[in-house]
């Protein structure tokens, strides 16, 4: 008599690696795992609470300058470098991997550093500053300049004003910089005076930015509340948007050409488009206190804001709510923050110091994974995508530790703007006359808008 047996060599179900773990075969028919769904459920609510545990954004605090930073540039073709000025007029360039000072001008500039930019070029080691001494310097990080600590290096450039700088930005592809005080000059590195003055009306212009992929087309922004967009193949300006309260900074979106974010004194971050400016695109509102650096992501998808209320926020550009917020303890106002250009850091410079370099993704490990860690990751990241707006989960991936006097301060703000929305509509109800019409979130902070 014959008997046969099912038989199946043993390298059908062991791993290469590992010989002690087996593959175990799974039949996915769904009328043999009727819990299905709750056990997907619970895997999701296991993995927020246990993003929200690994939660620990703070990655270091680089000391160095002895007054506040107030202008930070990051170099597009040197992941590793990113240079800041202080009130004092110091100049500092860091190694973010070294988290080291890697070159230093002491006495760059008499007075605050106001704005600072890389010169374009793979293999340029070069960089602007401007200060309130109304001189504009191009320095070199050359190897005598490092060995020299404490001695302001040589420059290789100045460039005298007849007023006092506010903000510096570099063409992307020309030898061309601008610079922005009761007006815009436009610069050639080889000539010692400027070659186009730009204004409309604008009393004192507090930031000048020029699109790096419509590189004819700049930005500023000042204390009348303007902000104006300017072609320098004209010499001319195109459009002027006045707004309730004045422009602190502007961003332009790397990957979408027409796009740009503004950070308001009115504690929001607006987004426009230059095609079509008399709304925003969308409002970002979060903050409880003046916005006073905003900057994009590499990705164009995000976006990264500091403010005067201590904290740093984390925005998705599609959704007006924060996604999370950066603060410590020691943290003062917040001046200036950048986005690094791999996408997986923040810089922030505040008036205690102190430049601190954050985790874009709070809970995330960086460092080489396996392919079984980056499965068990994505398999988490989708599995809270899936349930995120089931209320367990949701309130679980909204939790965040706020400092008391932004609590308080939000509460109050939520108060004040609740009042003034219902006397708004108790106005409109009781009004004997023609009733003032309802105004779109995105067109209130918009007063008009000019072209020429």
């Amino acid at each position: 008599m014959k008997v046969k047996a099912l038989s199946r060599s043993t390298a059908e179900y062991t791993r290469e690696t590992k010989s002690d773990i087996q593959r175990m075969p799974r039949n996915v028919n769904p009328e043999l795992h009727p819990l299905e769904r709750a056990r997907e459920y619970k895997r999701a609510l296991n993995s927020a609470k246990l993003e929200r545990m690994f939660a620990k954004p703070f990655i270091a605090s680089l000391s160095g300058h002895i007054d506040g930073i107030y202008a930070m540039s990051k170099n597009p073709w040197d992941l590793d470098s990113i240079v800041t000025g202080s009130g004092d007029g110091e100049l500092r360039m860091w190694s973010l991997s070294s988290q080291q000072t890697i070159w230093r001008a002491p006495e760059a500039h008499r007075g605050i550093v106001k704005g600072v930019c890389s010169v374009p070029g793979g293999s340029s080691d070069r960089f602007l500053s401007v200060g309130t001494d109304r001189l504009a310097k191009v320095w070199s990080r050359s190897e005598s300049a490092i060995a020299a600590d404490g001695v302001t290096p040589e420059t290789v450039a100045t460039y005298t004003g007849k007023h006092a700088f506010n903000g510096i930005d570099h063409h992307r592809t020309r030898p061309l910089f601008a610079t922005c005080s009761s007006l815009i000059e436009v610069w050639d590195v080889d000539r010692s005076e400027p070659i186009a003055n730009l204004s409309w009306g604008a009393d004192t212009i507090n930031a000048v930015r020029m699109n790096q992929t419509e590189v004819n087309v700049l930005a500023s922004c000042g204390t009348d509340r303007s902000i104006i967009l300017y072609d320098l193949r004209t010499s001319s300006p195109l459009s002027k948007l006045v707004m309730t309260l004045s422009t602190n900074a502007i961003a332009w979106n790397p990957m979408e050409a027409f796009m740009f974010a503004t950070a308001n004194e009115d504690h929001n971050v607006y987004i426009f488009d230059m095609r079509r400016m008399d709304h925003a695109v969308n409002v970002l509102r979060n903050h409880v206190s003046a916005v006073m650096d905003v900057d994009y992501s590499p990705t164009g998808q995000e976006l990264v804001s500091g403010s005067y209320d201590r904290t740093i926020r984390l925005w998705d550009v599609n959704r007006a709510q924060s996604r999370d917020i950066y603060h410590t303890k020691r943290m003062q106002r917040v001046f200036c923050v950048k986005y690094t250009q791999d996408n997986n850091y923040v810089l922030s410079g505040s008036d205690d110091s102190n430049l601190r370099l954050w985790r874009a993704r709070a809970s995330e490990r960086m460092g080489a994974k396996s392919n079984r860690q980056r499965a068990s990751v994505e398999y988490a990241e989708k599995l809270k995508d899936r349930y995120k707006f089931v209320p367990e989960v949701q309130k679980v991936l909204r939790q965040r530790n706020i400092p008391a006097s932004v609590k308080k301060a939000s509460q109050t703000k939520q108060i004040m703007l609740q009042s003034r929305k219902r006397k708004e509509e108790n106005e409109r109800k009781h009004a004997k006359s023609e009733a003032k019409p309802r105004v779109p979130e995105r067109r209130k902070a918009i007063l008009g808008v000019t072209s020429r």
